[in-house]
């Protein structure tokens, strides 16, 4: 999953961004709101970590400009600000949560969960097709309730498939939403991890978990 953090706290930016990524997200960074609102009209992301406070242009403007360029991916607040109308402030411009510093580890990270997958329209933190079942809080795939032994990237491929199940997915949408912007986009590795998944999911080839639509990409099969 790609997330843009917009951050002006220097030192919390490089905490933010190591935090992510421990955690197997693909991080953009801005540390202005003019840099930030950029960021959000020119790429793609599965959630926006947007501090109010931004200089050149506050976090309120880059959410409201932004969802006038239509961007909809989820967005959740950073604010030292504990007055109950910044944060409403927040969420009439466009914003899905809001969250107060200082702030624990654990809560931000299960908010931008919570937000991924209601954005992909899963309110429930497991997602299962078929005997398949992806728990999004322990970061597992179990088929027929046992654990499947995933890397981190094979987690992610499958994770972004299975948060996005009407939408056939190209091979450069999952490059560029589990991995960072300068990777080599005509790598074949997303064919490596779509053949390894197949064989570890489906050794026998009657389960058939991820479809391939010739020139366009992957979908998960939703007939499992």
């Amino acid at each position: 999953m790609r997330i843009l953090v917009a951050e002006d706290d220097s030192r919390l930016l490089t905490q933010l961004d190591t935090l992510m990524q421990q955690h197997g997200y693909s991080v953009d960074l801005a540390d202005n709101g003019e840099h930030a609102l950029f960021q959000l009209k020119e790429y793609s992301y599965d959630l926006a970590i947007i501090d109010i406070g931004l200089p050149k242009l506050d976090g309120f403007d880059v959410i409201r400009q932004a969802r006038q360029h239509d961007v909809k991916c989820p967005v959740l607040i950073l604010t030292a600000r504990d007055r109950w109308q910044e944060k409403v402030e927040g969420l009439d411009a466009g914003a899905d949560d809001y969250l107060t510093k200082p702030f624990h580890n654990e809560e931000l990270l299960a908010r931008v969960k919570a937000l991924i997958r209601r954005a992909s329209g899963q309110a429930n933190p497991v997602i299962q097709f078929g005997p398949l079942s992806l728990d999004t809080v322990s970061e597992e795939l179990l088929l027929h309730e046992s654990r499947l032994d995933l890397t981190a990237y094979e987690y992610k491929v499958m994770e972004y498939l299975m948060l996005n199940p009407q939408k056939v997915v190209s091979k450069t949408e999952l490059t560029e939403h589990i991995y960072d912007q300068d990777f080599d986009l005509d790598s074949n590795v997303i064919e490596v991890f779509i053949g390894r998944l197949r064989r570890k999911i489906d050794p026998d080839g009657t389960l058939k978990p991820i479809e391939t639509l010739r020139g366009r990409g992957y979908r998960i099969n939703r007939q499992l």
